[in-house]
């Protein structure tokens, strides 16, 4: 078919192109679904014929009042800033700014969508754009059609829209199709639709609607497959639904459906249902499989497909889109969006564990704050290999795994560092890919050549780190014999490393780039020697102590001996935040500033200066001490205290609330530090009767660890203090760049990294590679779940674990639900049944339980829980929308609306597939 028509000016796109002829096209011409089915026709993969009505055709019957709401939409003039258009690390919501419309009470932004809507319908559709319609829908043999939306904003590698606009099925008749088309343009200002957009932060000034017409095809099994495991994240597996008839069933989770799982590579069928005679054979199964391999190979990442099979046994695919909610696998690299290998490539299988959860850590990571982890790390020069899927640190542990007595000291120390993942340990440790292997020979000629130099360059790194051990012995010894000359060395440093961080003024942004560097390289080590002997002899000689008393007391008896410590900086500051709450409860002007006012309003004050004055004072002292910290502080790209107080007025808002004296924080550390001075009598009191000598030793290490071990907090403390100064010096480098209209806001600059900075200031306009990063930046920012043990396949461990346990037959209990996993994750909550989703109303945090869902429920997700649903598989449409929200979903729950009622407390778990009360 022909492109027909013109487009706007003469000289744009045709009105009309068939699908055969439109995978050159462009996104902003015909939209995610039509261009994917373009490609995929293109490729001589299986598209029923058909042709697709481009944006043009939008444009021209776009009624002229449609730009104005979509403007109020966006949030433009309200201030200033339009959208999309936050500074630094922060998040729209985060930082409370106006962004596509997020701004807005859901009332008015659907009442504004409705005015779109309704916009649409009562305009005409153009005379032109109706001709091209009728003209290619009767080249098409006329028949029944299938007439879907295909949206510029839509099926998009970071949303994908699914079932956000409007489709129409078996449509007959060139009146029909034109009716059609006219509602799936209105469908574009859906409240759903709207919604959307606006979480994702896409212009709704810029989005467009093609509209994809193709001849329907008669289904006798139709579904749809994911080419990745949605739940576990495994690339090496594809997901299979299918019922019969025709597809809408399953994607609009209408109906139960079969559930497969196909090994890809092999085609062997890893789960089918068991109860009943599987809709697909064998043979259909591998072809779909097959099929959406080529899919994925010909997009480049994972897909979301749609099929049918007609009556004749002939497969076809009916949409392609990406999957936007599986986890990056760990060789992605995030900063330049480069796609690992294929996963399914036959490799070697590795294990990742996510260092930054550790951490506490579940926000990701800004681009400047991994450039820097990685510097102070070596680089992956070490043994430790890292890598930064979704913006957050793994570090490799399949060298371990492989090695007898790596095994051991990781049963030992994880469960230490994280139950969670030591939970799981063991079936990794049982999975033959990582079994304790032999390092080879080694070998002669080029390649032992090249294998002694690798040693050698090991052998090089080992010595670095080897002389910086050596190095703390002498301070270790020094902080055993001397601790309080100790402490007071570890003063004089902190002191003293804050004088070194000041750089002398003025200063070009070109000095300030290197200072940054330079205080970088050269303070790390001396500050790892300053500050790590003494806290190491504290906990040291807790082990001492532990093995003193060996058959006296239990392990976690000296846990009390830890409470209360001294000398910790962290709680330190508590105690004094503390207190300033209490001196400003005494003003009764500051504190009824502090009881009326947000955190927000408060700050706005404290910057202004017009606080009160002894609060404003207060304020001043604790932040010339404390502001170089942060929450999330070890991302060098978050905002200090100092720049962003908020959190630490809300603090002490939350303190003056406090009534009861025995509930103040310094009442609670002094007793916590009396029970661990008695717990030491005791304790010292129960080895003296094995021995005298003994009963003295183990005095003298317990007072040791009272002594020194509080000093834990200091060497992170004093990073911090060195990040801190680094954030403000790239903060002012960036300032500059937004001068030289290279970058667009000051905390662009860490986006970057010290070389893409180094670029800009000799004049290179950096704003294309922030945008990307960004938008990656606020996709992982929404993420929820975050795997903990992580596969180079994208296997999430835990997440397998519990889809396995889950596939397990179970009895019924009174007090527990089961179901297929959706999404993972656990949330508690309390219930809301709706049967209905127009009028219904869920609060924040509820659980939504629904007999299924379709897109119209789509506004309540956002502020569900999790969602439970009778009806529905894996991949239908609630589940992929709770993925995308990152909720936990369970589907395919047998009698939940009448089992659960409103208000009763439950908790969802949609790695496992239950609902327990």
């Amino acid at each position: 078919m022909a492109s027909e028509g013109a487009g706007q000016g003469g000289d744009g796109p045709g009105l009309v192109v068939d699908l055969s002829r439109l995978a050159s096209a462009s996104l902003a011409t015909a939209g995610g679904k039509a261009l994917n089915l373009g490609r995929l026709a293109a490729a001589d993969l299986p598209v029923p014929p058909g042709f697709c009505l481009t944006t043009a055709g939008y444009r021209a019957a776009a009624p002229p009042e449609l730009d104005a709401i979509a403007a109020r939409l966006d949030g433009a003039g309200l201030d200033g800033t339009g959208a999309g258009s936050f500074d630094g690390a922060r998040s729209p919501e985060e930082t409370g700014r106006y962004d596509g419309g997020r701004g807005l009470a859901d009332d008015d932004r659907n009442h504004l969508a409705r005015q779109a809507r309704e916009a649409v319908l009562a305009a005409p559709v153009p005379p032109g754009v109706e001709a091209a319609v009728r003209g290619a829908y009767a080249a098409l043999g006329s028949g029944q059609v299938a007439v879907r939306s295909s949206a510029t904003a839509e099926d998009l590698p970071f949303a994908s829209f699914a079932g956000q606009q409007d489709s129409f099925m078996d449509v007959d008749g060139a009146d029909a199709v034109v009716q059609a088309v006219q509602r799936c343009w209105a469908s574009l200002w859906t409240d759903r639709a709207v919604a959307y957009r606006s979480t994702n932060g896409i212009s709704h000034r810029e989005v467009g609607l093609a509209v994809v017409v193709q001849r329907m095809v008669d289904a006798t099994t139709a579904g749809v497959l994911f080419t990745a495991n949605p739940v576990t994240g495994t690339r090496t597996q594809t997901v299979i639904n299918a019922s019969a008839g025709p597809g809408q069933a399953v994607v609009s989770g209408a109906v139960n459906p079969d559930h497969f799982v196909v090994e890809t590579a092999s085609g062997r069928i890893l789960q089918q249902p068991k109860d009943q005679p599987p809709t697909l054979t064998g043979a259909q199964l591998r072809e779909l499989t097959s099929l959406g391999d080529d899919a994925q190979h010909l997009f480049g990442a994972p897909q979301d497909v749609e099929w049918v099979i007609d009556g004749g046994g002939k497969a076809w695919l009916t949409q392609s889109r990406p999957i936007t909610t599986l986890y990056p696998l760990p060789d992605d690299d995030p900063l330049n969006g480069q796609a690992a290998p294929d996963a399914t490539d036959g490799a070697d299988t590795r294990v990742y564990l996510c260092g930054t959860l550790l951490q506490g850590l579940t926000r990701p990571i800004t681009p400047m704050g991994l450039s820097v982890l990685g510097l102070m790390r070596g680089s992956n020069k070490g043994p430790w290999k890292y890598a930064n899927p979704g913006l957050r640190m793994y570090v490799e542990l399949t060298p371990i795994f492989r090695n007898k007595s790596g095994r051991q000291a990781l049963e030992k120390m994880l469960p230490l560092a994280d139950g969670r993942s030591a939970a799981v340990l063991p079936a990794l440790l049982e999975d033959p890919r990582f079994n304790v292997t032999r390092p080879p020979r080694r070998k002669s000629g080029r390649r032992g050549k090249a294998a002694a130099a690798r040693k050698q360059a090991k052998g090089s790194e080992g010595t670095q780190s080897l002389g910086l051990v050596l190095g703390l012995i002498p301070a270790m010894v020094r902080a055993l014999l001397w601790p309080d000359r100790e402490l007071r060395r570890a003063q004089r440093y902190q002191d003293r490393l804050a004088d070194q961080l000041v750089l002398p003024l003025p200063a070009t942004a070109a000095r300030r780039l290197q200072h940054t560097e330079d205080i970088l390289a050269t303070s790390i080590n001396k500050l790892i020697q300053a500050t790590l002997p003494a806290p190491s002899v504290g906990y040291l000689t807790l082990a001492t102590a532990r093995r003193l008393l060996r058959g006296i007391a239990k392990p976690r008896e000296l846990e009390a001996v830890l409470r209360g410590l001294p000398h910790n900086v962290t709680t330190m500051m508590d105690l004094e935040l503390w207190h300033l709450a209490e001196s400003l409860g005494r003003d009764p002007e500051a504190r009824r500033a502090f009881m009326e006012l947000k955190p927000g309003e408060l700050a706005a004050r404290y910057r202004a200066g017009t606080l009160p004055v002894p609060a404003q004072s207060a304020l001043q002292a604790f932040l010339s001490t404390y502001g170089h910290r942060a929450v999330a502080e070890i991302d060098l790209g978050m905002p200090r205290w100092s720049e962003e107080p908020d959190h630490i007025l809300g603090m002490v808002s939350n303190y003056l609330r406090v009534e009861d004296p025995e509930q103040a924080p310094d009442r609670q550390f002094a007793r916590a530090a009396e029970h661990a001075e008695a717990r030491i009598s005791e304790l010292v009191e129960r080895a003296g009767t094995k021995s005298r000598l003994r009963g003295r030793l183990v005095a003298l290490c317990l007072r040791r660890t009272r002594q020194l071990a509080g000093l834990r907090e200091l060497p992170k403390f004093c990073i911090v203090l060195v990040l801190a100064e680094m954030h403000r010096q790239l903060a002012e480098v960036g300032a500059e760049l937004v001068k030289n209209g290279t970058l667009g806001a000051a905390g662009d600059a860490f986006f970057l990294d010290f070389d893409e900075l180094r670029v800009g200031l000799r004049g290179a306009d950096l704003r294309g590679i922030v945008a990307a990063r960004r938008r990656l930046y606020d996709v992982e920012l929404r993420r929820r779940r975050v795997p903990r043990l992580l596969l180079s396949d994208g296997t999430d461990v835990e997440a397998a674990m519990m889809a396995a346990e889950a596939a397990k037959p179970r009895p019924a209990s009174a007090d527990r639900l089961a179901g297929t996993p959706a999404s993972a994750g656990t949330a508690t909550g309390k219930v809301r049944v709706v049967m209905d989703p127009v009028g219904a109303h869920l609060e924040p945090g509820e659980i939504l339980v629904a007999p299924s869902t379709d897109p119209g429920w789509t506004p309540l997700f956002m502020t569900a829980g999790a969602l439970v649903m009778e009806m529905g598989g894996v991949i239908s449409h609630g589940a992929v929308v709770a993925r995308e929200y990152g909720i936990p979903a369970v589907v395919g729950v047998a009698d939940a609306t009448t089992r659960l009622h409103d208000g009763q407390s439950i908790t969802v778990d949609g790695a496992a597939g239950t609902i327990t009360w």
